[in-house]
């Protein structure tokens, strides 16, 4: 499952993520997206997890949560239109 990572403090990296999310199960990929121009994150982050039910679990549990000072949003991710 895809799962949508939003209001990320800026300073935010893929590692601290990946370690957010590995104590719900196994993490196949995060990527914090970055500004094309300046390199700068977005302040938002798509993260891949296999297990469904895993994911769903990382999501109630990091949901409304704080990670450096930023209440996070968590939710599954909607394709691309």
């Amino acid at each position: 499952m895809n799962i949508y990572i939003g209001n990320l403090n800026y300073r935010v990296r893929e590692d601290d993520l990946r370690h957010a999310l590995e104590e719900y199960g196994t993490v196949d990929s995060v990527r914090v997206i970055k500004d094309r121009d300046s390199g700068r994150s977005k302040g938002y982050a798509f993260a891949e997890l296999p297990n469904d039910d895993e994911a769903q679990n990382a999501i109630r549990g990091l949901n409304e949560t704080e990670l450096q000072g930023r209440q996070l949003v968590v939710k599954e991710a909607l394709p691309k239109r």
